[in-house]
């Protein structure tokens, strides 16, 4: 599939204007056939005070237009799914490391030839955790395709970070059923392109953390949190204190690999010392199949799914 174009788009001619006046057409003129009447050539990008101010890099980048910039990050993407028809989508999080299967044993095979103990190790943990990746893909691939029966207004959609390892996964898994999904993926230092199986329309990149935090809760109507380091946690963390603190309502979190997340938070001592309530573990809940947590998702919304 085609990757994300993050190149300038090219500017359409100016509308014809029709011999009979459409009473629904604008009567302001389109910003881009507009500035192409200015500066019919790529001229309108050479640094010019006189410039359309819509149309100058340099002022949209400086520090003082940073509210826009962020106005800008919060439109686009909103505006692209409402158009594609997503109100509501379930989120993905995980290790943009695991692999699949068949990439996993292959790596371990060659580690294997190589006989080098540390190589080995690594390799045996991409073969374990490949399973993460095949269960993600399949959780999507059973999201998407339950929600095919439900009205429109009901129907949800699988939503990642747009990167490689579980992102991957749960976006190759809406893929292979021929669903929509959507990637918010972010500016790295180290670049990081999405995933080859994001519908290309909805591949979005963000260059703030937090506008895309937001646009992951303005439509998530459940978090499933696979395995994963520092930004897995983030992110989780991230919707559990919106939750508790009801800055969101509560949609279910559930934490995908029961041994992996009890080995990694002892919740049960936040509540020992008294720096969480005993009932604010019940925003989370533990799953290890993509049935149940698929379950967990429509029986929280009572969704009648075949």
């Amino acid at each position: 599939m085609a990757m994300h174009n993050e190149r300038m788009p090219k500017i359409p001619n100016a509308p014809k204007t029709p011999d009979t006046p459409n009473i629904q057409d604008s009567a302001l003129p389109h910003a881009w056939a507009y500035l192409q009447n200015e500066a019919p050539t790529s001229d309108w990008l050479l640094p010019e005070a006189h410039r359309l101010a819509f149309a100058d890099p340099e002022f949209l980048l400086r520090r003082e237009t940073r509210g826009i910039r962020f106005q800008l990050e919060m439109l686009k993407p909103d505006l692209a799914q409402a158009e594609a028809g997503i109100e509501h989508t379930i989120v993905v999080f995980g290790s943009a490391r695991f692999v699949d299967r068949s990439t996993a044993q292959a790596r371990l095979q060659t580690a294997l030839q190589e006989g080098q103990a540390q190589a080995i190790a690594q390799a045996q943990a991409w073969v374990r955790n490949a399973e993460y990746y095949e269960n993600a893909r399949v959780f999507a691939q059973m999201v998407s395709r339950s929600c095919d029966c439900l009205p429109s207004h009901q129907k949800l959609f699988i939503c990642t970070g747009g990167g490689p390892g579980i992102m991957e996964a749960a976006n190759r898994g809406a893929s292979e059923v021929g669903a929509l999904s959507v990637a918010l993926n972010i500016a790295l230092p180290h670049e990081q392109h999405p995933n080859p199986y994001v519908t290309p329309n909805l591949s979005f990149k963000f260059h703030y953390f937090a506008l895309r935090k937001m646009h992951f809760m303005m439509r998530a109507k459940a978090l499933v949190a696979f395995p994963g380091g520092f930004g897995t946690l983030d992110e989780l963390f991230e919707v559990m204190t919106l939750v508790q603190t009801r800055k969101s309502k509560q949609v279910p979190i559930l934490l995908f690999g029961s041994d992996y997340w009890q080995r990694l938070l002892n919740l049960d001592l936040l509540v020992d010392e008294g720096m969480i309530s005993a009932a604010d573990l019940n925003l989370i809940r533990y799953v290890d199949t993509p049935e149940a947590a698929w379950q967990a998702i429509c029986e929280f919304y009572q969704l009648k799914v075949s």
